[in-house]
């Protein structure tokens, strides 16, 4: 009922301990608060919160035009309604070093288990579109290296992401993993590899755990859990799936109504009233109201 009981604190000291134990973390993109439970529900390891999600959300596309306060307060949302550790995208730190500072802390109070910062050029574009141009390594090591020192908790999980493997290819994007782990990385994010051996490569480069990226119409073919698994990736996100999903079936059912006037024949692909119920936990709710409005309400004047 409500929120987590779980404090951020301990999500963090969880993610953690299940990254150093050399399992694959499986943490799909929630798009609400309401999908994160789900998430939690279906028995994943934990959750991704997309800044390409948080911009299409509010009818942006993803080029940098959301702010830290968006992200935060999203995050915030997403985070208290799980159990799970939350991973949030913080594209390039929303400004210089001090910025950088800044966003981590802000991030930090919202929940977070761990962010990433990224090496683009301010503003970003998606990871996985044409044209993307990257800092030099001085100005991505400075970030990295303002984000760690900003943070509180020791716990909290400080990844860089490089896009540079589209710009000057695998052996710039290993170098850049290497240099921004000596910088105090956490993890590495290695963005748009082509195959699989491109992935097994970076992990073999660097003694820190690293997160592939399996976005539908990316760059990277969909490999699986157990692909990713057995060359060595730590983690696994699925940004913006339930969103194309979602939209997708939204998209479906309106053409529909158009077409049929009614929503009749979408009501069998539709989630249930008595499912919705279950998992927003009417009954928990409803037992705390009982137990609390405990006495009768006086009539009369």
């Amino acid at each position: 009922m409500l929120y987590s009981s779980v404090p951020a604190h301990e999500k963090r000291a969880a993610f953690r301990a299940r990254l150093a134990s050399g399992e694959l973390l499986r943490m799909p993109g929630a798009f609400n608060p309401l999908s994160a439970r789900l998430i939690q529900e279906k028995g994943f390891e934990g959750v991704y919160i997309s800044g390409a999600v948080i911009a299409a959300d509010l009818g942006l596309p993803d080029i940098g035009l959301t702010t830290l306060t968006e992200v935060a307060g999203r995050s915030a949302q997403i985070v208290r309604m799980t159990d799970l550790p939350a991973l949030v995208d913080a594209d390039t730190g929303f400004g210089e070093p001090m910025n950088v500072a800044r966003t981590v802390q802000t991030l930090e109070d919202a929940g977070v288990a761990g962010l990433h910062i990224e090496d683009q050029v301010n503003p970003k574009r998606c990871g996985h579109l044409d044209g993307k141009q990257v800092v030099d390594e001085d100005t991505a090591l400075k970030r990295i290296r303002a984000a760690v020192e900003a943070r509180r908790d020791p716990n909290l999980l400080i990844m860089a992401r490089t896009d540079i493997r589209a710009v000057e290819g695998l052996e710039a994007a290993i170098d850049r993993a290497k240099a921004l782990v000596d910088a105090g990385a956490d993890a590495i994010f290695p963005e748009a590899m082509a195959d699989l051996a491109e992935f097994e490569a970076v992990r073999n480069a660097v003694d820190v755990p690293i997160l592939a990226n399996m976005t539908e119409f990316g760059k990277s073919d969909l490999f699986t859990a157990d692909q990713l698994r057995d060359v060595g990736v730590n983690i696994v996100i699925h940004p913006v799936s339930l969103l194309r999903i979602a939209m997708g079936a939204a998209e479906r059912g309106l053409d529909t109504l158009v077409r049929e006037g009614s929503l009749k024949s979408e009501v069998p692909g539709m989630q249930t009233r008595a499912r919705l119920y279950e998992l927003l936990d009417y009954e928990g709710y409803t037992a705390f109201d009982t137990g609390v409005f405990d006495f009768e309400v006086p009539t009369g004047r």
